[in-house]
Order: structure tokens, then C-alpha cells, then sequence
């Protein structure tokens, strides 16, 4: 039999990955981890340009692996960024109605944050002012758990905290392909090293899907990526935002909507609209990458969504190329905001995965197959929840390796 370089092979060196790393190495300590990372270092795609909220948990459907795992990810990481100096501060959020249309929904949210146990508090208009003098709003709730940190911050640590116990992170190394025989799964990278393990952990984001087919496994899905593009404040207004603010949003889409974020720098970011990208790594509209684009396209999925949504899409299109709509959008919860005081900040791409008859993923998606654990749909609130996340990818591969359960999965 050929000598194996490692127990288990991790691909992808974002948050999702370095935490499923960290959380194998602690739960069994020897076992031999190598994380593969296309780029010169970790956490360059969505966990570098996401706009550092630690999410509470109160939008997601009770008993998902997004409410357990947001709810608890959000505690895990306000005291993993304290036990390890990583710049984070629990601000509390503010959840918007300015029309009478979204009161129901904003009601909703109520209950459901309740139903996940996580504190409220409904606001009307003068107690808005107590928390944010510049926000106006017909009502809101308070959520008093969310916060802001430096996320990639958190995964450079992570994979330091691996390497420590003995993993071996690798940067500059693009996996090309991926062979398997009933012992072991073996992968060629872009330089053609060749590494053999005993299992695998697909944690590539963006390109999870393709890494899946790959590896020989219909994931059942296919990556739609989106481009979410923000605005900051120039610095002499950014005191018209203390914290977080968000408006209602939309429940028949994953996004949520434009909201404001006061980061851990001071800065206040605006942001996300969310606009299709046009290549999966597609920051700007002139980066076009002819065959991912062919691909998504292709895709049944795709004009599924096209046709479904295009109501909301053209609105976000309007506002990613059109400024002033932009501004708009944002004076309705910051009336004082002008265009000429929001500059361009850097964009992010969602990994939305999407089924064959245009459904978005809602919740994450983790599926197995022999060796190997995928996870397939991981945006937000991955980020909050990436070290309960990691566990539980950790416990998937360990009980496929025999090592045993990690502490504290379910």
C-alpha cells in the first residue's frame, strides 16, 4: 500500500476550513491535517470582504443549522476574539421598519428571535433615537448580541492555532485533481505535488460544487455566485452611525438588503447589494470569466431565479450601477446621507448554491460521501458560525476515519 502524507486533507483555507482544521486537532490530537489554499494566504475571498458581523441568529428558521449554529457561533466568537486579542466589539443592532408594509414582518422577526432565544427589544420612534440620533423608522427591535470583528483576523489565527498542534497549512496550492480508491483519496495540485490522505473536507466556498464533481460527487447543486457592493462613509460623517442598522427584510430572498455597519476600524460600511457576479471571483463588473459564466448560464437553475426574482434583481442592478439609487436606498433609513458622502469600498462575492429548479439554499449544506465531507452552501452567517461550523465538519470525518465524536457537536 502507498505511504499516506496525512489522515486528512482540508481544501479550502477560508474561516469554514482553518476552523474545521483547528477543531480536528483539538478533538484528536495526532491526527495528521493538511489544509490546501489556492492563494498566498488564508481568508482572500469571503471571509476577507464580508462586512464583520458577528450575527446573532434571529433570522433564521428555528432548529436550522443556521439558528443553532449562528446563536452559538456568536458567543463562541465574541470570547475566542477576547481569549486572542482579535479587534471585536459587541455593538447591538438595530432591525428597521420605515414603511407600514414591513411592520408584520419585523413583528415576525420578534417572535422568531424569541423562538430562538435570543433577546429583543421593540422600539418605537423616540427610542430609536436613543440608539441611533440619525436613523429614522416607524419601529424597530434591538438585538443586543450582534457584533463586529476582524474575521480574517479569526482565521489566520485559527490556522496558526492548527499549525501549532500540528497541521500543515499550504498557500499557493490550487487542487487540480482528485482520485480515490476504497482506502484513501489522493489529490494533484497546480505544481503537481501529489498528497494521499484517509479522507478529505471540501471547504472550497466558491468553488465547492466544482471541487465535489471533481472528486466524482454530484453535489446536486451548483455555485450562482453573487456580488455584494458597498459604499463607506467619508470619515467626517460617520458619526451619523453609532452601531449596526439594518431595514426589514425581504423573507422570499437570502439577502438583507443594505444595511449600516460601524466596523471595529471606526469606518461605517454600506452595504451589500447584491448583483450576479460575473465570474466567481468577480469583484467588479469588467472581471469576466467566459467559461464560469458560460457555466452559470448553463445552468436551468440560474433563468429558474431569473424569472422568480427579476423584480427584486433589476432594483439591485439599479442601484449597482446608478449611485444616486444606491443613496436612496440608504436614505431610507439615514434621510441625511447625500451621495458625495458615500466613497466605493471593496466588494465581496456570496457562494449562493442553488438546486436545479432555481431554489436558493437557505440553510448551510454539509453532505458525505466515502472519505470525503462537502460542504456545499456556507455564506452567511458561516463566518459567526464557523466554529461550531468546524465541529461539526470535524465530527463528519473523524467518525469516517473511526477517531471518534468531537465535544460539544450534535
Amino acid at each position: 500500500m502507498t505511504a499516506l502524507d496525512c489522515d486528512v486533507l482540508v481544501i479550502g483555507g477560508g474561516i469554514v476550513g482553518m476552523s474545521t482544521a483547528y477543531a480536528i486537532t483539538r478533538t484528536a490530537p495526532g491526527t495528521r491535517v493538511t489544509v490546501l489554499e489556492k492563494e498566498a494566504g488564508p481568508a482572500r475571498h469571503q471571509t476577507g470582504r464580508n462586512s464583520g458581523v458577528i450575527h446573532s441568529g434571529i433570522y433564521y428558521r428555528p432548529g436550522s443549522l443556521k439558528a443553532r449554529f449562528a446563536a452559538r457561533g456568536a458567543a463562541e466568537m465574541v470570547k475566542f476574539c477576547a481569549e486572542h486579542g482579535i479587534p471585536h466589539e459587541v455593538t447591538g443592532k438595530l432591525i428597521v421598519a420605515t414603511e407600514r408594509s414591513e411592520l408584520p414582518r419585523l413583528h415576525g422577526l420578534v417572535q422568531r428571535g424569541r423562538e430562538n432565544g435570543i433577546p429583543v427589544r421593540e422600539l418605537g420612534p423616540a427610542q430609536i433615537a436613543e440608539y441611533e440620533p440619525w436613523v429614522r423608522g416607524l419601529a424597530a427591535i434591538h438585538v443586543g448580541t450582534t457584533g463586529v470583528c476582524d474575521f480574517g483576523a479569526v482565521a489566520a489565527r485559527l490556522a496558526r492555532l492548527a499549525q501549532d498542534a500540528g497541521a500543515s497549512v499550504r498557500y499557493g496550492a490550487r487542487v487540480r485533481t482528485i482520485g480515490r480508491r476504497p482506502s484513501a483519496v489522493a489529490v494533484r495540485t497546480a505544481d503537481g505535488t501529489i498528497l494521499r490522505a484517509r479522507a478529505l473536507v471540501n471547504c472550497a466556498g466558491l468553488h465547492c460544487d466544482r471541487v465535489a464533481r471533481l472528486a466524482g460527487d454530484d453535489p446536486g447543486m451548483r455555485i450562482v455566485p453573487f456580488r455584494g457592493e458597498y459604499y463607506e462613509l467619508v470619515p467626517s460623517r460617520a458619526s451619523l452611525v453609532n452601531g449596526l442598522v439594518y431595514p426589514v427584510p425581504d423573507p422570499a430572498f437570502p439577502f438583507l438588503g443594505v444595511h449600516l455597519t460601524r466596523g471595529v476600524d471606526g469606518g461605517v460600511h454600506i452595504g451589500p447589494n447584491a448583483v450576479p457576479a460575473l465570474a466567481r471571483e468577480g469583484y467588479a463588473w469588467h472581471t469576466v470569466r467566459p467559461q464560469e459564466l458560460a457555466g452559470t448560464l448553463a445552468y436551468p437553475g440560474s433563468w429558474r431565479i431569473a424569472r422568480r426574482h427579476w423584480r427584486y434583481g433589476a432594483g439591485e442592478l439599479r442601484r449597482s450601477l446608478s449611485k444616486r439609487a444606491f443613496t436612496d436606498a440608504v436614505r431610507r433609513l439615514l434621510p441625511d446621507v447625500t451621495a458625495d458622502d458615500l466613497i466605493a469600498a471593496p466588494a465581496g462575492v456570496r457562494a449562493q448554491a442553488v438546486l436545479p429548479d432555481g431554489t436558493l439554499v437557505d440553510d448551510f449544506l454539509i453532505s458525505q460521501s466515502p472519505r470525503i465531507v462537502h460542504v456545499l452552501n456556507a455564506p452567511s452567517p458561516a463566518a459567526t458560525a464557523s466554529l461550531p461550523i468546524g465541529r461539526e465538519v470535524a465530527r463528519r470525518v473523524l467518525e469516517t476515519l473511526g477517531a471518534g465524536r468531537v465535544r460539544g457537536a450534535r
